[in-house]
């Protein structure tokens, strides 16, 4: 089995993501088409300041409230049911089920469970466009 460098791991993501500036990323908050999500060291938020109007989750603790074993599990990935089996490989383990939530008046008005991360996102802007 090869290992995959940081980089490479990193340029084959961004082959599948589409990338936005942080004006669009702030104009898609303001107008309410997205929740801005900010995964940062929190020596990174000290030293920089925090995303305005963004949610935060402390990088060196994200895998931590992701497994429900760990005692700083996060009772929201059990409220939205993203935690569970998962096949890679042909091994199962458990883990965050990629799913995409589109809420609207503090109500999911359409979810994706299992999502393919290729033309994703456009799929989902094109629900959100149809819908405003």
């Amino acid at each position: 089995m090869t290992i995959k460098s940081a980089q490479t791991l990193v340029a084959d993501a961004l082959k599948e993501i589409k990338t936005i500036s942080p004006s669009e990323a702030l104009q898609m908050s303001n107008d309410d088409k997205c929740n801005l999500i900010d995964i940062r060291d929190v020596r990174e938020l000290e030293n920089l300041g925090r995303i305005e109007n963004s949610n935060h989750i402390p990088r060196g603790m994200l895998e931590f409230w992701m497994d429900p074993d760990s005692p700083y599990f996060k009772e929201a990935l059990k409220a939205f049911k993203v935690w569970g089996k998962k096949k890679f490989m042909g091994k199962e383990f458990m883990g965050v089920i990629r799913s995409t939530f589109v809420i609207k008046n503090n109500k999911i008005i359409k979810e994706w469970r299992s999502v393919k991360v290729k033309d994703h996102a456009k799929e989902v802007l094109e629900f959100i466009k149809k819908t405003n």
